[in-house]
């Protein structure tokens, strides 16, 4: 058997990521992957969108800079430093699970890296502390190489995950992604979208799911953009090609 934690979107957020990859058993009291995931027993998916608070307040705990200013280019390196730091750590265990923790691409890591799209919130605040031409800093060399690398999605015994949908559309962040409303409501209003690609199971996020976790049974998939609820869904996949899911809380 396996068992596959996929946990949401982090934006930042580590502090909730390394509670989460301990509580599920991934990453041990001193920061390293445990045996499970070394043995291949246990595995992690991170479903995207690891850069970029998502808010003002979170940039402010981040850089402990109140308020918090997304014209100031100071502000903007002190939520770059942080972020490159916690990313860096992030490799060297994603690197030291031996293929036991994948990263996803989700569109907010794609902008920091091609600054093709600025992104923001309905409150005005972009996410440019990456992006030179506004003041922020290039995400260093070796750290963007190894983005670069995330996978768009990942199949496992026909459960499909990805950072926004089912559709290959929604794993290519470009105008057309930006353009198409699907991309933040196919989970409401088209969600037979899932077995029409073909999928048995999907597992998603991208959309913040303000109430947690949101499973819909009929259609199979999960919306897992939870973090904030301190939320992560555990899949367990038997030898006969079946699986159970739930909803952890830690």
């Amino acid at each position: 058997m396996l068992k596959v934690t996929a946990i949401g979107d982090v934006h930042a957020d580590f502090g909730r990521l390394w509670a989460a990859l301990k509580a599920a058993q991934i990453m041990d009291s001193d920061g390293h992957p445990t045996g499970p995931v070394l043995d291949g027993r246990y595995r992690a998916i991170l479903i995207g969108d690891l850069v970029h608070p998502k808010n003002i307040q979170t940039y402010e705990k981040l850089t402990g800079r109140e308020p918090f200013d997304w014209k100031n280019p100071e502000h903007l390196r002190s939520a770059a430093r942080a972020q490159v730091r916690e990313l860096q750590r992030l490799r060297h265990f994603v690197e030291a699970s031996e293929g036991g923790v994948t990263v996803l691409m989700g569109n907010h890591d794609a902008s920091a890296l091609n600054h093709k799209h600025v992104l923001g919130t309905a409150t005005g605040l972009k996410h440019v502390e990456f992006d030179e031409s506004h003041g922020g800093v290039r995400l260093p060399d070796e750290l963007a190489d190894w983005m670069r690398k995330w996978l768009p999605e990942v199949r496992l015994h026909g459960v499909h995950f990805s950072h926004a949908g089912p559709t290959p559309g929604m794993a290519s962040f470009d105008d057309f992604f930006y353009a198409d409303t699907d991309t933040k409501h196919w989970w409401r209003e088209r969600p037979y979208y899932v077995h029409d690609a073909g999928h048995k199971f999907g597992v998603y996020g991208h959309t913040v799911m303000p109430d947690g976790i949101y499973i819909n049974k009929e259609h199979g998939f999960a919306m897992i953009d939870a973090l904030e609820k301190r939320q992560y869904l555990d899949m367990l996949f038997h030898d006969d090609g079946e699986f159970d899911y739930r909803v952890t809380n830690f």
